[in-house]
Formats: C-alpha cells, sequence, structure tokens
C-alpha cells in the first residue's frame, strides 16, 4: 500500500521475541527485561495480522527477534507464514547460533532466506562484542548448512570502530558466495553511545584489498543495500548505510515487535497498538483501517542525524531491529 508520500509499503519485519542467547554490546548488553508472557502476541495473533497486512497489500515478511529461534515453534511459524494468502516471500534475521538445531526444519517450512548477523571473524572481538564463544565457528556451520539446504544465506555486520581491522577478513564469505552487508551503525538504544565505523572509511579499506570493487545495480531480498562487486568475490558487498547516507526516500518497509506495536520509523515511537485492538475484539476491518492510518502516516525520513529529535527509546532487541 502506499504511505502519503507515495512509496510502496510491502514490507514488514515481525519480532516475535525480545529474548535473545547474546548480549551484543549495540543492542541488549544487560538483557531486555522481563516481559510477560501474555503480553507477547501468540503466533495465532501474528498470523491473524499478517493476513490483514497481505490484503493490503503486503508481500514480504521478515521474521527477527531478539533472537526467534530461542521461541518455540519458529519454524512451525514460518510454514503457516508462507501458507498465508498473499503472502509472498518469507525470510529471518539470526544470529545463527540455533540454525544447526533448526535450520532443517526451517527448509522444509519453505524459508527464501537467511541474514546471519556476525560483526567480526575475530573470536576474542566477537566474544567482548556478544558475551558469548565460539560464536564465528558456529556461524560457519550454520552457513555451510543452510546453503547445503539450498536456503540463500547472507552475513550481516554492524560497523563497529573496534571491528574496523576485521573488515577485509569478514568481507572473505562473498570470495566463498556469500554475500556480505555492513550496516552502519544506528542511535538506538544502545547504539546511542558506542562509536560506529564511517561506511565510506569502510569502503576505502576494502578497495584496498579489492582495487575494483565498484558499485552494482543487483538487489537482494528486499531492502536497502546497495552493493559492490569485485573479479576476486564470487558475491557481492553491500552497505546499509542509513545515517551517513539517507535512503528514506525508496523505505518499503514497517516493523511489528513482539507485543504488537506497529512502527513506521525506527526513529519514533508513534505507531499502532495492534495488540489492543486483537484483544478488544475489534474486527479484521477495523484493525485494517489502523493499518491504513499508521503507514499513511509514515514520517517522510528519520532524524537519526539528530539523536535529540528521536522518540523512540527502547532497545533495538524491543523493536525489531
Amino acid at each position: 500500500m502506499l504511505d502519503k508520500y507515495g512509496r510502496n509499503i510491502d514490507y514488514l519485519r515481525i519480532s516475535i521475541t525480545d529474548r535473545c542467547n547474546l548480549r551484543c554490546k549495540y543492542c541488549m548488553p544487560d538483557g531486555c527485561g522481563k516481559v510477560a508472557h501474555e503480553d507477547v502476541l501468540s503466533y495465532e495473533e501474528f498470523l491473524r495480522l499478517a493476513g490483514i497486512f497481505a490484503a493490503l497489500g503486503f508481500r514480504h515478511f521478515r521474521v527477527t527477534g531478539g533472537e526467534p529461534l530461542v521461541r518455540e515453534g519458529a519454524a512451525d511459524f514460518v510454514r503457516a507464514l508462507k501458507r498465508v494468502p498473499g503472502v509472498e516471500k518469507v525470510t529471518m534475521t539470526t544470529n545463527g547460533l540455533l540454525l544447526t538445531k533448526y535450520g532443517p526444519a526451517l527448509a522444509e517450512a519453505g524459508l527464501d532466506g537467511v541474514n546471519i548477523s556476525l560483526d567480526t571473524t575475530r573470536p576474542e572481538r566477537l566474544e567482548a562484542i556478544t558475551g558469548a564463544r565460539d560464536v564465528a565457528a558456529r556461524v560457519d556451520e550454520a552457513v555451510a548448512l543452510m546453503r547445503s539446504l539450498g536456503v540463500p544465506v547472507k552475513i550481516n555486520a554492524v560497523l563497529l570502530r573496534e571491528t574496523a581491522p576485521d573488515i577485509c577478513a569478514l568481507a572473505e564469505y562473498a570470495a566463498a558466495g556469500v554475500p556480505v552487508r555492513f550496516i552502519e551503525l544506528m542511535p538506538v538504544g544502545e547504539g546511542r553511545y558506542l562509536s560506529g565505523y564511517d561506511p565510506d572509511e569502510a569502503l576505502a579499506a576494502l578497495r584496498r584489498r579489492w582495487p575494483d570493487l565498484h558499485p552494482e545495480d543487483v538487489k537482494l531480498g528486499f531492502g536497502p543495500a546497495a552493493y559492490y562487486k569485485s573479479a576476486g568475490l564470487s558475491a557481492p558487498i553491500g552497505f546499509i548505510d542509513a545515517v551517513s547516507h539517507r535512503f528514506c526516500s525508496g523505505c518499503n518497509r514497517v516493523r511489528l515487535t513482539s507485543q504488537g506495536y506497529l512502527k513506521p520509523c525506527l526513529c519514533f515511537d508513534e505507531g499502532a497498538d495492534l495488540r489492543a485492538l486483537l484483544r478488544g475484539g475489534r474486527t479484521d476491518g477495523e484493525i485494517r483501517e489502523a493499518i491504513r492510518a499508521a503507514v499513511r502516516n509514515k514520517p517522510r525520513q528519520h532524524c537519526f542525524e539528530n539523536p535529540a529529535a528521536m522518540t523512540e527509546r527502547h532497545l533495538m532487541s524491543q523493536i525489531g531491529g
């Protein structure tokens, strides 16, 4: 459906939990606090909403968290979501640690792609960031498994100043045929207090390793990444640099939190409380109109360059990333 600026909003990120098995310093280093079980939407409620979104023209759905695979039944939810009329693609963002356990079930459920978060391949730095050991090795296993199952994989890496020396080593995943996307640190939640690595500096560092790295008009998935190719890489390298290179004019997404709050923009806390409507006995038609209104009023652009103007104060894990 169209917002008031003429953008076609057809991509919904669904956070099925705000819990996670890692404690990444820019996301939830101290955990996310206790959320009562009854405050989180049931899978049945998510599926009802997915049907309403699909009827409004949403075609692409990404399952996120927190870490989505810590919630029991995530693969069955993916299977059910794939069956919702109008849903064309269902993908997932995960830290990968549980993919060796649930990957086969996700592939069988029809998952169309998986993004695995990995900020560096250096074990000591990764432990300092995530609070866990052996993450890189477990991600390697997950990548190999999902590729063997025929599920497309991409690596997502947040650009942190402390991992700047590791950027080329991480980009070697692209040499092995796995696209790598570098994501600019956003001043949301704990990210407000950390130092990011400038995307232009990162690109310059990559070009010192692969001098022929050049822009490539390719689209992998439904997000805003700008991609680059090199003869020395089998897969592209992407940048999602929302702060320094604003791409709001082409934004096509909204987010649904685990507690049923519809967020049109990461920067602001304005949106629609769909849980209250679901549990207040409202009809699908009434919920559809609330969604229409929230999407229609999606802000023209974020204000990441001016954090004082932001009204969003939740952790990234609580709003679906």
